[in-house]
């Protein structure tokens, strides 16, 4: 009986860019790009490995239930998961990948040091809920969370929320829609998640894609 190939769980665009040298370092190469596949499942040229396309924000859902043997998430995603599914999932790597930092922005002359005190109210528009909710409760900020999944810089120019909490990382994006960086919360690199399962049943086909993982990051840090 064919011994199924283990499944690699990544979303396009910088994470599976920056995954492609680790892969290398392990000795497998991506024949095919996402950004111009239509596939959802790629091969690789180990017939021990594929990988399969997600979103970002389902990359630990797939690995938790199982659907994915391993996969590499940010931690802004990871972070937003534990709150619904804590404990789910082994995150044995920092690969120090797809770096970005979660931030507060809020237009161009907005006095966000005046409206952040003990016992305001803002808007915050984000799809980091958990994050933001922590964030400004620690300052004994109340603030009522609009959650959206894309166009975050829309939020505040159209009146919908006082500020936002998004990913930055040039901050060009911001910049352009007349919105500033006025807070960071937390660095953002990208880690390696691993159904705890598969760890056990798979431990000897999967560990050494794992050391490699960890190799090539150390050296790329």
């Amino acid at each position: 009986m064919a011994i199924a190939p283990l499944t690699l769980a990544l979303s396009k665009g910088r994470i599976f860019d920056e995954t492609l040298p680790l892969l290398a370092a392990a000795g497998i190469g991506v024949p095919e790009n996402p950004e111009s596949s239509r596939k959802l499942i790629l091969p690789t040229d180990s017939g021990d490995l594929r990988i399969i396309i997600v979103r970002a924000s389902d990359v630990p859902t797939y690995v938790q239930y199982g659907a994915a043997d391993f996969g590499i998430a940010g931690k802004d995603v990871l972070y937003e998961h534990e709150a619904q599914h804590p404990g789910g999932l082994y995150q044995p790597i920092d690969l120090n990948i797809a770096r970005c930092r979660l931030c507060v922005a809020a237009p161009e002359g907005f006095d966000y040091q005046g409206a952040v005190h003990q016992g305001s109210r803002l808007r915050i528009a984000t799809k980091y809920t958990r994050a933001a909710r922590e964030h400004f409760a620690a300052k004994g900020v109340h603030v009522d969370l609009i959650k959206l999944y894309g166009s975050m810089e829309l939020a505040p120019l159209v009146g919908l929320a006082d500020a936002i909490v998004d990913l930055i990382s040039s901050g060009g994006t911001i910049r352009a829609n007349h919105l500033v960086e006025v807070e960071e919360i937390r660095q953002i690199s990208s880690r390696l998640i691993v159904n705890q399962a598969a760890l056990k049943m798979q431990g000897a086909r999967l560990q050494p894609i794992l050391d490699a993982f960890e190799r090539a990051s150390a050296q790329m840090a």
